[in-house]
């Protein structure tokens, strides 16, 4: 009997320390996973499911210029927030099997990003992933002047113009930027240029000229996009709207020295004019010139247009039609020949009365319209808004992206 107890004690205390010794080691086993935060750029999902968030770019100075992804393994995204300091959020859309987000646009050069992914793990539990980078600083800035300005009304040649300060290389993906969107659905392309000022240049035109009442929308959606060598990055977005307004053109015939504003497909006023002298360098352009502006009582010297006999003049009703001083302008100094014959040094000259009348019924964009025998060519694509002198298959070639 004294052996059988014995060996019962002896049983009892042995089951005993085994279950003191599995208790011990059991929260030592679920403490033994890893402490440490992820590093920068991957995240694990909030609640305990297997689902693990990566974020590229990674770091404090990632490469811009890259879209940002977020990819899971072990589950899936539900949804993906992408925001800068600012509150600005990147767009983009999850796969089909919500494996990765990718977004539309790239990360922008210096700029701190904040990422937020909802996931679901294979067992439908739903968590959440934050992650964090921010990208290296802009080396160089690339800014652009642009045209027509915001709220304004146009004419119906008005194009959309984007000037350059730095080169740019990278003309297609700066291209894909540029969104033009109107109320009608008008047809048109961009076309790149060097610029009357040596600068990298692009227009969109339509393909033919605006309906009056189109209202139009460009989002240059620029930010984070790389010009290419030597043309450094651009660190903003651009907007602009415009409406069109009515159809004007203002035809002017130098073989019979008159100038006509038709409007709506009607002459509302002939004035006799006179063009540029014929048989040298003041002779006139002829083809299509837009009215870049109304520039109103302005100085005019022969020396900034090259011209040999000089002449400095204080010119009234100023209206611009080129980069090179082409101008309507009022000529007093001319009433002998207005209407009779071409003795201009290259303008369209009018009398005081008619300019001021011409000058409030025009508005930028109003195409003119000038023929004439004796002319020095067709003005150039970039000397103001030349791209109406080329046929819509000549200039769609001068899109980077056809």
């Amino acid at each position: 009997m004294e052996v059988l107890l014995s060996r019962v004690y002896i049983g009892a205390r042995t089951r005993l320390r085994a279950a003191v010794a599995a208790a011990l080691l059991a929260p030592l086993a679920a403490c033994s996973a890893p402490s440490s935060p992820p590093a920068s750029g991957d995240a694990k999902a909030s609640d305990e499911g297997p689902v693990t968030v990566s974020v590229t770019p990674k770091g404090q100075r990632a490469p811009a210029g890259r879209p940002v992804s977020v990819t899971a393994s072990g589950g899936s995204l539900t949804s993906v927030k992408v925001t800068d300091a600012e509150g600005r959020a990147l767009r983009g859309r999850i796969s089909a099997d919500g494996a990765a987000w990718t977004s539309d646009r790239n990360a922008a050069p210096g700029t701190a990003y904040k990422v937020t992914a909802a996931t679901r793990t294979r067992g439908g539990t739903a968590g959440t992933a934050r992650a964090s980078f921010a990208t290296a600083e802009a080396d160089k800035v690339n800014k652009v002047d642009w045209r027509p300005g915001a709220g304004t009304t146009v004419g119906v040649a008005q194009p959309i113009s984007f000037v350059f300060d730095n080169p740019v290389k990278n003309r297609a993906a700066v291209e894909k930027r540029l969104k033009v969107s109107t109320s009608n659905g008008t047809e048109g392309s961009w076309g790149w240029m060097r610029d009357w000022s040596g600068k990298d240049r692009v227009d969109w035109r339509p393909r033919s000229c605006w309906k009056p009442g189109t209202r139009v929308t460009l989002n240059a959606e620029l930010n984070g996009t790389d010009s290419g060598a030597d043309g450094g990055w651009f660190v903003r977005d651009y907007t602009t709207n415009f409406t069109v307004g009515t159809r004007q053109v203002v035809e002017v015939d130098l073989d019979n020295h008159r100038l006509t504003l038709t409007r709506d497909g009607k002459a509302v006023r002939r004035i006799p004019v006179s063009g540029g002298t014929p048989g040298g360098d003041k002779r006139s352009w002829r083809g299509t010139t837009v009215l870049m502006a109304k520039e109103g009582t302005i100085n005019m010297n022969s020396e900034t247009v090259g011209l040999g006999d000089a002449y400095n003049k204080m010119v009234d009703y100023s209206m611009r039609l080129t980069w090179s001083g082409t101008y309507a302008h009022a000529a007093p100094w001319n009433a002998q020949y207005l209407g009779k014959a071409n003795r201009s040094s290259g303008c369209i000259g009018m009398s005081d009365a008619n300019a001021a009348w011409l000058y409030g019924q025009v508005r930028p964009g109003d195409p003119f319209e000038i023929k004439g025998r004796d002319t020095k060519g067709t003005v150039a694509l970039p000397n103001g808004f030349g791209e109406w002198n080329l046929s819509w298959t000549e200039w769609r070639q001068k899109s980077a992206l056809h």
